[in-house]
C-alpha cells in the first residue's frame, strides 16, 4: 500500500497519457493498417490540432469547443490532402510514401511555426476543469480524469464502429479485399480519403484535448510521432484494444518508469518494439519465389516518359526530306567502361577544383558531405543491393563518431587509426545487431532499424561520460593525416583529408559490389528463394552486407567528427538518417555517385541555401523530399537511362527492366 500510494499519482499520469497517445496511435493505425499510407507526418496532424487549440483557449467552454471543432477540422482536411498527395505513389511502396509524408512533416511544421511562433503556448481550459480533485487521498487535476473518461468513451465507439456498422465493414474490406468492395459498388478510393481524413481527425482532435498534455511547441510532433509509432507496432494493427493496452502500457513506462526505474525507462521502449518486430518476422514467410525481397516497383517517371516519347520518334526514322544519317552513334562495346566510369571521373575532377573555387565555409560544408555521402552509400548498399531498406544507419555512424571522439581526446589523433578503429567498432556493433535485421522485410525492416536508431539515441543521452550527454563533445585535439604530422585545422587541409579518405572508401565499395560477392549479395536481393533452393546461405550474405555497410557508416561518422570537430546528438538522429535515406532515393538506389551527389545537394540545401533565408532550412529541405519522390521516383541515375543505377554498377538500364540476378549453378557458384 505505501508503494501504491507512493506511486498512484505517476500511474494515474501513465493512464492519462497513454490513453492520448492511443488517440493519436488510432489514427496511425487507421492510415497504415487500412488505408495503407506509412504516414510519418502524423506527429504534424496532431500539432496542427494542438496549435489550433491553444490559440482559441480563452478558458471557456464555448472557447474548447471552438477549439477542439476548428482543429479537428483542420486536420481531417490535412488528412483528407494527404490522401491525394499519397494517390500517385501507390504502387511504389511504403518508402516512397515514408520519404514523401517526413518531407511534408517538415514543410508543415515549419509552416506552424512561422504561422503560430516558436515558443510553447499555454493552454487555458474551462475552469470546472482547471482544479483538482481528491483521489485516493492525493491531489489530482480534473481535467487528466476527464480526458481519461473521454478516451474510453472514444475506443468503445471506435470498436463499435469498425465491428458493427456498414461503414466499418467498408473500411475493413477496403483493407482485407479492395476489389470484391468495389464489386458491391462502393468506390475504394473514397474510402482511402475517409480513413485517412478520418485520421487526421482522430489525430487533430488528440491535439486540442492533449494539448493540456502534451502542449504545442517545438519537438512535439517528433516526440508524438516516436511514442505512436511504438504503440501501433505493439499493439498491431487490427484490434483498437490491443493498441488501446499497448499505448496505456507506453504511457506508464514514460511516467511511472521515469520514478520507478528512471535508469531504463528511456530503453525500453525501443527495445520493447524492437523485440516485437523481430519475434514477428521470426515468424513470417519467407518471400516469395522469384520476387526480390526489397524491391518496390516504381511509378512512372516523368522524365523516363519524356525519354521514350523521344526515343520513339527516334526508332520512327527521320522525316521525309531530312538527313538520313543518324544523329547518335551506336555505343561501341569498347566505351562501356568509359561510359560507366565518366560520372566517376567528372565528380572526382570537380570534387578537387572545389578548394579553389570556394571560400572556407563553403569548403567546410564540402567536407560535412562526403561524411553524409559515405553514410548515404552505406545505406545505398543495404537498400539497393541487399534490398533492406534502413531507417537506423545513423546507428553505427554514431558509433564510429563517437569512438573518433573519444580517440582524438585519449591521444589517438592520427587518421589511419581512427578510421580503422571506428570502423572495426561499427562493425562490431553491425554484427550485434544484424541477425534482428536481416530476417526481416519491407516495413518491418524499416520499424526495426528505426527502433535501433532511437535505442543509440538513448544511450547517447545517457551515456555522458562517453558521449556528454545532450551538450555533446568538443575540444579533443584535431586530427593528423599521418604519423609525425600536425594537427589539421584549416578548411582545406580537412576537405582534402576527408577527399581522399571518401575516393578510398567509395573505390573499395565499388570493387566489392561489382565483385562476384556484390553478384551474390545482388542476387539475394532479385531471387531469394531461388538462391536459397540452389543452397546459398542467403543470411549469411545479407548479415555480411550489414556488416560491411555499418563499416562504411562508421568510416562516416569518423569523418563528420574530424572535419566538424565537435560531435552532438542532433549529428546522428532521425533526422540524419532521413537525409541519409533521401540522399540515396534522390541519386538512385543502387547508385554510389547518385547517393553522393544526393548528399551534396542535401547539404546545399540544408545549410548554404537555407543561409540566405533563415529559419526556413526545414521547409527547403521539405520541398527537396517531396520533389524528389514526385519527380525522380528512379533518381538521378535514372536520367542516364537506368532504373536507379545497375545494381553491379553505376551503368544505364533499361526502365522496366528487373535488376540482374545471378544465375546459380548446380556446383552451387554464381555466374554473372
Amino acid at each position: 500500500m505505501e508503494l501504491l500510494d507512493g506511486h498512484l499519482v505517476p500511474a494515474v499520469d501513465g493512464v492519462a497519457f497513454g490513453l492520448l497517445l492511443f488517440v493519436v496511435a488510432a489514427g496511425l493505425s487507421l492510415a497504415f493498417g487500412t488505408a495503407g499510407v506509412l504516414n510519418l507526418s502524423h506527429g504534424t496532424l496532431y500539432a496542427i490540432g494542438a496549435y489550433t487549440g491553444a490559440e482559441l483557449s480563452d478558458g471557456t467552454w464555448g472557447g474548447l469547443a471552438l477549439g477542439l471543432a476548428a482543429g479537428t477540422t483542420a486536420a481531417c482536411v490535412a488528412g483528407a490532402g494527404l490522401s491525394a498527395a499519397t494517390a500517385p505513389l501507390a504502387r511504389r511502396g511504403h518508402l516512397a510514401q515514408a520519404l514523401l509524408t517526413f518531407g511534408l512533416a517538415l514543410i508543415g511544421g515549419d509552416l506552424l511555426i512561422q504561422f503560430f511562433g516558436a515558443d510553447e503556448l499555454p493552454v487555458r481550459v474551462p475552469e470546472a476543469l482547471d482544479s483538482s480533485v481528491t483521489l485516493l487521498g492525493h491531489r489530482y487535476p480534473a481535467y487528466r480524469l476527464c480526458f481519461i473518461v473521454m478516451a474510453v468513451l472514444l475506443a468503445a465507439f471506435g470498436t463499435w464502429v469498425l465491428t458493427r456498422t456498414r461503414m466499418g465493414a467498408a473500411v475493413r474490406a477496403a483493407a482485407d479485399d479492395p476489389q470484391m468492395l468495389a464489386a458491391t459498388g462502393h468506390s475504394p478510393r473514397a474510402v482511402h480519403t475517409g480513413v485517412l481524413a478520418a485520421a487526421g481527425a482522430l489525430a487533430g482532435a488528440a491535439g486540442v484535448l492533449g494539448a493540456p498534455i502534451i502542449g504545442p511547441g517545438p519537438g512535439t510532433s517528433e516526440n508524438v510521432l516516436m511514442l505512436s509509432l511504438v504503440v501501433v507496432v505493439l499493439g498491431g494493427l487490427r484490434s483498437l484494444w490491443a493498441t488501446f493496452f499497448a499505448a496505456v502500457a507506453v504511457g506508464e513506462v514514460q511516467t511511472l518508469g521515469v520514478s520507478v526505474a528512471p535508469e531504463l525507462a528511456p530503453y525500453l521502449l525501443f527495445a520493447a518494439m524492437a523485440a516485437v518486430l523481430v519475434l514477428r518476422s521470426r515468424f513470417a514467410e519467407p518471400t516469395g519465389a522469384g520476387a526480390g525481397h526489397g524491391s518496390e516497383a516504381p511509378g512512372p517517371d516523368p522524365v523516363a516518359r519524356l525519354r521514350g516519347l523521344l526515343a520513339g520518334r527516334a526508332a520512327a526514322g527521320p522525316l521525309p526530306g531530312r538527313n538520313r544519317s543518324p544523329v547518335w552513334p551506336a555505343r561501341l562495346p569498347g566505351r562501356a567502361a568509359w561510359w560507366q566510369a565518366a560520372p566517376l571521373l567528372v565528380l572526382l575532377v570537380v570534387l578537387i577544383s572545389l578548394p579553389a573555387l570556394l571560400d572556407a565555409y563553403s569548403i567546410s560544408l564540402a567536407g560535412s558531405a562526403l561524411a553524409l555521402g559515405l553514410l548515404a552509400v552505406s545505406v545505398t548498399i543495404l537498400t539497393g543491393y541487399a534490398g533492406l531498406p534502413t531507417l537506423g544507419q545513423t546507428a553505427p555512424f554514431a558509433v564510429g563518431a563517437y569512438a573518433t571522439a573519444n580517440l582524438a581526446d585519449a591521444g589517438w589523433t592520427v587518421g589511419p587509426v581512427q578510421l580503422v578503429l571506428s570502423a572495426l567498432a561499427a562493425a562490431v556493433f553491425a554484427a550485434v545487431v544484424g541477425p534482428a535485421v536481416i530476417r526481416a522485410r519491407g516495413t518491418t525492416v524499416l520499424m526495426i532499424t528505426l527502433a535501433i536508431g532511437e535505442l543509440t539515441g538513448a544511450v547517447v543521452n545517457q551515456l555522458k561520460s562517453v558521449t556528454g550527454g545532450a551538450d555533446g563533445l568538443v575540444g579533443f585535439p584535431a586530427t593528423r593525416a599521418l604519423w609525425g604530422g600536425e594537427g589539421m585545422l584549416e578548411e582545406s587541409e580537412l576537405y582534402n583529408y576527408a577527399l581522399v579518405v571518401a575516393v578510398v572508401a567509395v573505390a573499395l565499395t565499388l570493387l566489392v559490389l561489382r565483385s562476384p560477392a556484390g553478384k551474390l549479395l545482388t542476387g539475394t536481393r532479385g531471387a531469394e528463394a531461388r538462391m536459397r533452393a540452389s543452397g546459398h546461405p542467403v543470411g549469411r550474405y545479407l548479415l555480411v552486407a550489414h556488416v560491411c555497410a555499418g563499416a562504411l557508416a562508421g568510416v562516416g561518422g569518423s569523418l563528420m567528427v574530424t572535419v566538424q570537430q565537435y560531435l552532438s546528438p542532433a549529428d546522428v538522429g532521425f533526422e540524419i538518417a532521413a537525409f541519409a535515406l533521401l540522399a540515396v532515393v534522390i541519386g538512385g538506389t543502387t547508385s554510389v555517385v547518385g547517393a553522393l551527389l544526393g548528399a551534396g545537394l542535401i547539404v546545399a540545401t540544408r545549410d548554404w541555401v537555407a543561409g540566405s533565408w533563415p529559419g526556413h532550412g526545414p521547409l527547403l529541405l521539405g520541398v527537396l523530399f517531396v520533389a524528389t519522390v514526385y519527380v525522380l521516383p528512379r533518381g538521378l541515375a535514372g536520367l542516364r537511362g537506368g532504373s536507379g543505377g545497375g545494381p553491379s554498377s553505376d551503368a544505364p538500364r533499361p526502365p522496366d527492366q528487373p535488376p540482374p540476378a545471378p544465375t546459380p549453378s548446380p556446383a552451387g557458384k554464381v555466374s554473372p
